[in-house]
């Protein structure tokens, strides 16, 4: 199949697309509804996150459009390059004055009154290069000298810079993601159960290193030993799903995104949905996720040639771990990461990778589809 055959589009799987809008609107209106005392209180303006939020929402749009127009198989050549500028833009990160710390935190550049968040480049540009290289390795993937060696220290430089930031559950997304690609792709198992064996004591000892990482799961295990500190937010997310019931308070009516509820337009906008729109609310955003990430993988095993499918997996591993582990968190199920709920947060860097993201798939599976209808022709 060659790479000009590609231009010609069939068409893309529009249940992806409308699941996609429909987060998107979901998240919108939330936003709306979480944030605007927040925003009076600190900007006078209760419009001031949606505001910004509808511009992105539109921009977010604007990419997706245009990427789903982009032959999925262009990205190969953004392979490499888009992997050195992303170990670029990390490593910018470190040094003092280009940076900008959030809640203790440096993950964001910031330029002309623009921010951007690097880790999300850097998630889409790890599965680009993946796909590409294991790709061009298919024929060699029981060597391990030949197959792990390069695409391990990239891993290992990326991880280094990211846990710098610091930003654990980026980190851990991206081993996840890589671990899953190179299954994918035919690893031997050995391989692949050696680099968790490897992980997981580095995690361990990352966990107790640092003493707010042990503080989170500290917390995690019983909230209710410190209520007032490292348990606050996770306890204040409870009463949210408390408090919503079957149906929910209704719509702009919950009570705990009064600056009682911490980052409730971002990390713990679904503990604002499970309280205004009660269980019924959280399921109908769950089960949007798990359409749109089956969708996903169901482009990914169509798909004709290992790049489009390797991409299509990994792309869509990513959105599915961002979103999991966002809502196990503020259910308390996990320790907090400081993840955002895809398609539903605030925030500009996530919507537009997220946005990318589906525009990718969408050429996928038009590709697919145009490549389907020209084998029933023949």
């Amino acid at each position: 199949m060659g790479e000009q055959s590609s231009t010609v589009r069939g068409k893309p799987d529009v249940a992806l697309l409308l699941v996609t809008i429909s987060l998107v609107v979901i998240g919108t209106v939330m936003i709306y509804s979480s944030s605007s005392i927040i925003a009076m209180e600190k900007y006078g303006d209760g419009y001031y996150f949606i505001k910004k939020q509808i511009l992105f929402v539109l921009l977010g749009f604007g990419v997706m459009a245009g990427i789903s127009r982009l032959p999925y198989r262009w990205w190969k050549r953004l392979a490499y390059p888009g992997m050195l500028i992303s170990i670029a833009l990390l490593a910018l990160l470190i040094i003092p004055g280009f940076g900008t710390k959030v809640s203790g935190a440096t993950r964001w550049l910031r330029a002309g009154g623009v921010s951007f968040q690097v880790s999300e480049l850097v998630k889409i540009m790890l599965v680009v290069f993946l796909a590409h290289y294991l790709t061009k390795k298919i024929g060699r993937m029981k060597e391990f000298s030949r197959i792990f060696l390069v695409p391990l220290v990239m891993l290992m430089i990326i991880l280094g810079l990211v846990l710098c930031q610091p930003d654990f559950g980026a980190a851990v997304i991206m081993v996840v993601v890589f671990m899953l690609m190179f299954y994918l792709a035919g690893s031997r198992i050995v391989y692949l159960a050696g680099l968790v064996a490897a992980v997981i004591p580095v995690g361990v000892v990352l966990i107790i290193h640092e003493s707010y990482r042990m503080q989170r799961l500290m917390s995690f295990l019983n909230p209710w030993e410190d209520p007032a500190n490292t348990g606050f937010q996770i306890i204040q997310s409870f009463i949210s799903f408390g408090s919503g019931g079957a149906f929910g308070v209704g719509l702009g009516s919950g009570m705990q995104k009064l600056f009682y509820l911490p980052e409730p337009h971002t990390d713990f906008i679904l503990s604002v949905i499970a309280e205004e729109g009660g269980f019924v609310g959280v399921v109908v955003v769950l089960a949007l996720f798990c359409f749109l990430i089956f969708r996903g993988f169901l482009i990914s095993f169509h798909c004709s040639d290992l790049f489009g499918m390797l991409l299509a997996s990994g792309l869509t591993t990513v959105i599915a771990l961002e979103a999991f582990i966002n809502m196990a968190a503020v259910m308390g199920l996990v320790p907090t990461k400081g993840l955002v709920l895809p398609f539903l947060s605030y925030g500009g860097t996530s919507l537009m990778m997220c946005m990318a993201t589906v525009g990718i798939l969408l050429n996928i599976s038009s590709s697919q589809k145009r490549d389907e209808d020209n084998a029933e022709a023949a």
